[in-house]
């Protein structure tokens, strides 16, 4: 007597599938009429206390021609992209015309906003999309800056220009797998040779960094023991990065792993400025400032969503805006955008002034983060099942603000910068063990 034939794994999917199965899904204003996806962004209903009132005639303008641009060029494609973890390519150009890149910085072919410009710029991307905006930012807050602050003249000139027009992109590689917020500790080495130097290590969660064509990368000078900056080629021999997989956040962000394998490096291409790691702080110092709007941007974009969702979407016979619940829940989530929408503006003015400490740059971004988690899980509650939905901004927002409150420094560390500022007692590390007590 034969054994029945084993079904394959192929033979009982197929019997498992309905003739309906693989048909593709309802376009979703087909399949939820009743309100509007994101890809038609909202209004700005957002900025209750008018913050325009405090901007230039200058930044006014900056501020509407970036949100024009991200409402209506980068709203209609992003959800597709973040779906599939891949960078839009075919926004660069639109981005780079925004002439937004390289931010405060004067001359080169950069903008030369105000710190209040170049934050509001970033604020109106984040509002849209924050994986955009962090690909900003790391091109433009971190790399450019570093270049243009930290780098010799001949660098500037011969960099800067095609940076700024986005005809070439950046990274700044400092976090590596062992080293995250004790970044100051790194283990990437640089080793003089005649002619150059001599990379060799390994660095983590660069963003841009799997397609950048200029890599600023920190390593310690194995002669001074020293934090040093330095210029690499795209295709270097000996440098390679790969994708990291698998992100539930920001996730069209081309985070990647670095690996530095005897990479050459000519002397022209160590930057002159960065001879410790106190050095990295004239750069942080802005981009601190700049990453503490990016919860801003997306808050704003939230808020505006759910604003109109509310108003859309029908239960019971009225809108979900009538309903007490829901109109308190709005409500929290405005307060919120307008308190760190000041925090944000007070944190330029004071770095404009000269006026601004760590400790200062630390709260804004800690607080706003903390702030915009709690908006966007209130505007998650506030979507019902459409809050679990990219197509709604939502859930993507959600998603993508987890990584901005850990980058740039976590909550805890950012809190821990105030707090050594105002105490005077720095706790980065646990305290020393005890000898245990005879009682």
């Amino acid at each position: 007597m034969k054994a029945p034939a084993t079904k394959t794994q192929e033979e009982m999917s197929k019997e498992a599938k309905s003739s309906y199965f693989d048909l593709p899904a309802l376009d979703v204003s087909v399949a939820f009429p009743q309100a509007t996806p994101a890809s038609v962004f909202p209004e700005c209903t957002s900025d209750y206390y008018q913050l325009d009132d405090l901007l230039t005639s200058e930044e006014r303008a900056v501020r509407l021609k970036v949100r024009e641009c991200m409402e209506k060029e980068i709203a209609p494609i992003m959800t597709k992209y973040w779906e599939k973890a891949e960078f839009p390519f075919e926004v660069i150009p639109k981005l780079g015309a925004l002439h937004i890149s390289g931010g405060t910085i004067k001359g080169y072919g950069c903008p030369g906003l105000s710190v209040t410009g170049s934050a509001i710029a970033l604020a109106e991307v984040a509002r849209v999309d924050a994986s955009c905006c962090t690909f900003i930012l790391v091109h433009s807050s971190l790399a450019m800056l570093t270049i243009g602050l930290l780098g010799s003249e001949m660098q500037r000139k011969k960099y800067l220009p095609s940076l700024a027009e986005l005809s070439s992109i950046s990274c700044w590689g400092l976090t590596e797998p062992d080293y995250g917020s004790d970044a100051s500790a790194l283990r990437t080495t640089a080793t003089k040779v005649e002619g150059g130097w001599i990379l060799d290590g390994q660095k983590r969660w660069i963003g841009n960094s799997t397609f950048a064509d200029v890599l600023v990368i920190f390593a310690r000078n194995t002669a001074t023991n020293q934090i040093n900056g330095f210029i690499v080629q795209k295709d270097a021999p000996g440098l390679q990065c790969t994708k990291i997989e698998n992100k539930i956040g920001l996730r069209m962000v081309q985070n990647g792993d670095i690996l530095l394998k005897k990479v050459f490096v000519p002397d022209e291409d160590r930057l002159p400025g960065v001879n410790s790691f106190k050095d990295t702080s004239k750069v942080l110092a802005v981009s601190r400032v700049m990453v503490a709007w990016l919860p801003i941007g997306i808050a704003m974009g939230v808020y505006d969503m759910c604003h109109r969702y509310l108003n859309e979407r029908k239960q019971f016979g009225a809108p979900l805006a009538a309903f007490q619940l829901n109109q308190q829940k709005l409500v929290q989530m405005l307060s919120n955008i307008q308190a760190m929408l000041l925090v944000g503006w007070r944190l330029c003015k004071l770095y404009e002034s000269g006026k601004m400490t760590p400790g200062q740059a630390s709260l804004g971004k800690s607080w706003n983060t903390l702030r915009a988690r709690e908006t966007v899980s209130l505007g998650r509650e506030l979507l019902g099942g459409n809050g679990i939905l990219a197509d709604f901004l939502v859930a993507k927002a959600f998603c993508d603000l987890e990584p901005i409150y850990t980058f740039e420094g976590t909550y805890d560390i950012n809190t821990l910068v105030t707090g050594r500022e105002i105490t005077g007692l720095p706790s980065f590390k646990p305290a020393p063990l005890r000898p245990q007590s005879r009682l």
